[in-house]
């Protein structure tokens, strides 16, 4: 039975990844815009673009169906339900022993056929086109985050994200050449799952090469609005997934209340850090062509695979 104590972190987990998302969002875009010698938008610029999306009515394709209706809710729940499961302030949360890595890759891909369904429901070009390439970077990005989550795995024999933060943070500081490797794979996953250059790009409306825009074109009111909202739950569930495999000191243990206080502000610090990275990540590099993508994703898998392969034989 899980103590009071557990189910308030979880509560506070959920909470955190509903308020703070949209605010690593702008975070980037200020990142970026300052990179590239932009005007920077606010901060609190996702905030407004949802509170004036929510207000706003849902107009719907004529020939919509039932899907098409319930599909946002279903990526939006699908990315919360990621976010509780993630361990972000604490190790103890009772919804974290009910999914673990392989279940976390599978939250992503249910939200991700239901939206692509959604595309194709409606029938036009665009939806169709950007269903079929979203299901081409899942097809290649998920085996290859799988590969990534094995090769910790591995080194805490076990699957559970809360049991590999636990084990990782107690362990001596030390360089695990399969860590480092699984490191730069995920990295690349991120980066094409959350629709990040050099794989997409989040702020173009160019019909030849969106990929996440093509998919949201026939939404609005609150069904964009809950998209949006999902997309920046997923940015923020990436993050910290990172640091939960890769920086995962600082992450409170079981039933320790004071160290969950000094998690909060060690997370904000490492979300800023990660979100300028991001933003620099995004600035240095180029727009890949769409027939490109496959082998950076490609790359990314063979990196995951040799780390796993370098923890078989060094054992590290």
């Amino acid at each position: 039975m899980a103590s009071v104590y557990a189910w308030v972190s979880q509560a506070l987990e959920i909470l955190l990844a509903l308020a703070a998302a949209p605010l690593l969002t702008g975070w980037v875009n200020i990142c970026r815009a300052r990179l590239q010698n932009r005007g920077a938008p606010s901060i609190w610029q996702p905030y407004r673009m949802l509170r004036k999306l929510f207000r706003k009515e849902s107009v719907l394709a004529e020939h919509a169906s039932p899907i098409f209706r319930a599909v946002p809710y279903v990526v939006w729940s699908c990315m919360l339900l990621a976010c509780a499961i993630i361990p972000m302030l604490s190790t103890d949360l009772p919804l974290s022993p009910a999914a673990d890595t392989i279940a976390l890759v599978g939250l992503f891909a249910v939200a991700r056929v239901a939206i692509s369904l959604a595309a194709m429901d409606v029938g036009t070009a665009f939806g169709m086109l950007g269903a079929r390439r979203e299901m081409l970077v899942g097809f290649l990005a998920e085996p290859a985050l799988l590969m990534v989550l094995f090769s910790a795995s591995l080194i805490t024999q076990s699957t559970q994200l809360a049991h590999i933060v636990a084990a990782l943070s107690h362990s001596e500081l030390a360089i695990y050449p399969s860590l480092a490797f699984a490191g730069i794979a995920f990295t690349m996953v991120s980066l094409a799952e959350n629709a990040r250059m050099p794989v997409d790009n989040p702020s173009t409306h160019l019909e030849l090469t969106m990929i996440h825009e093509a998919l949201l074109l026939e939404y609005s009111g609150r069904h964009l609005a809950l998209l949006e909202w999902a997309a920046s739950l997923k940015l923020y569930a990436y993050s910290c997934i990172g640091l939960a495999l890769f920086v995962p000191w600082g992450i409170a243990q079981a039933r320790d209340p004071s160290a969950m206080l000094m998690a909060l502000p060690l997370l904000c610090l490492k979300l800023l850090a990660g979100g300028a990275a991001l933003a620099l990540i995004e600035t240095l590099n180029a727009k890949l062509r769409l027939f490109r993508v496959p082998e950076f994703l490609t790359t990314a898998f063979l990196l995951a695979v040799i780390g796993m392969l370098t923890h078989f034989l060094l054992g590290a």
